[in-house]
């Protein structure tokens, strides 16, 4: 599974458990849960890395396989590692 979502589903979906359930094991607030399970990790309502580590753990899943599918990195795909050049300007307002 590449995304979060799908994942976090499939997981769930073995398991027998619910949002209500997995929010008990785990702390986090049922609402969060299903939002991760429906909108994944790009939706309004963003996982932190605590959150997707106590997924992990209370559904027996890797680690790494739960970041991956939080950024979006899927099978054949690599993670962009673009990186952005800072300009040496400096804001006119904080010249010293």
């Amino acid at each position: 599974m590449a995304d979060l979502e799908g994942l976090l589903r499939e997981a769930m979906r073995r398991r027998h458990l619910t949002a209500q359930c997995l929010a008990d094991r785990t702390g986090i607030r049922t609402p969060r849960i299903r939002a991760f399970a429906q909108d994944g990790a790009d939706g309004p309502v963003r996982p932190t890395r605590e959150e997707l580590a106590e997924l992990a753990d209370a559904l027996a899943l890797p680690l790494p396989d739960v970041l991956d599918a939080a950024r979006g990195i899927g099978p054949g795909r690599r993670p962009d590692t673009r990186v952005v050049k800072a300009s040496n300007t400096v804001a006119p307002g904080l010249r010293g």
